[in-house]
């Protein structure tokens, strides 16, 4: 029986791994990707990296300019994840309340804001407000704000049914059972979410910023434009540097917090 058992898991995998080849095989046929010219063009990218794309002395002056872009782009990508960190949190606890009416409503609301990309967020938002801060907030709000909702209501479900079912029969309040058993329950995964966010949306600002024309993303752009690719490097390097720093600090929160 464990053989037969065995043999039929085996199957499945063998049938899955055909399926996901036959899928890239179709793939490559409508977009007419040819692996052999990819593979070719790696080495000939590398060479023009290596050969152009580097920072120079001439480009290290420019280097308090991009350090102000990165600052704004750094802020800007905490506030949108804060802010719509908060917003998540409370549309997650109004979606798990019970209410049929505000689960439905919170929910396809999340997943609204979750589907559209930030960069689609930004082009909309640039014909309403143009090229400014408030176009790229807003971007970085919504699409975090759609991500958190869906991550806070499966951390929030995960949640231990004995306390809340304890704190409901001593009559408590769906308040009380909010701080006194979900939140204490869910505030680790709850942090460990907003410090990935952060670090995603850092990333993000910086496409974002190349088409609302803000931070480090709209810096790179020009240096890119003007063909000026040694400050455009410097400007990669540093974003790099940045997000390895927000990245150990997100570890080492984590590993205090768990």
């Amino acid at each position: 029986m464990e053989l037969l058992v065995v043999k039929k898991r085996q199957n499945y995998i063998a049938m899955f791994f055909i399926l996901v080849a036959l899928l890239s095989y179709g793939a490559m046929e409508v977009t007419g990707f040819e692996p052999a010219q990819a593979l070719i063009a790696i080495p000939q990218a590398i060479v023009w990296s290596l050969s152009n794309f580097y920072p120079t002395m001439a480009s290290i002056k420019n280097l308090p300019a991009i350090l102000i872009k990165l600052h704004e782009t750094v802020f800007l990508a905490i506030v949108a994840t804060t802010t719509g960190g908060i917003c998540a949190m409370a549309f997650a606890l109004l979606s798990t309340k019970g209410v049929p009416v505000f689960t439905v409503m919170c929910r396809l609301i999340a997943s609204f804001f979750r589907n559209i990309p930030d960069t689609v967020w930004a082009i909309v938002l640039l014909l309403s407000f143009g090229q400014n801060v408030i176009s790229g907030y807003i971007a970085l709000f919504f699409a975090t704000f759609g991500f958190l909702t869906r991550a806070f209501v499966e951390t929030i479900e995960e949640v231990g049914a004995n306390s809340i079912e304890a704190l409901e029969a001593s009559g408590a309040t769906y308040g009380q059972i909010v701080f006194q058993a979900i939140i204490p329950s869910c505030i680790t995964q709850v942090v460990s979410w907003l410090l990935f966010m952060i670090e995603t949306n850092i990333r993000s600002s910086t496409l974002v910023g190349m088409l609302t024309g803000t931070g480090i993303g709209n810096l790179f752009n020009i240096y890119y434009k003007f063909f000026d690719y040694h400050s455009a490097s410097l400007v990669v390097i540093m974003i790099v540097i940045v997000i390895l720093i927000i990245e150990a600090a997100s570890n080492h929160v984590r590993r205090m917090i768990l």
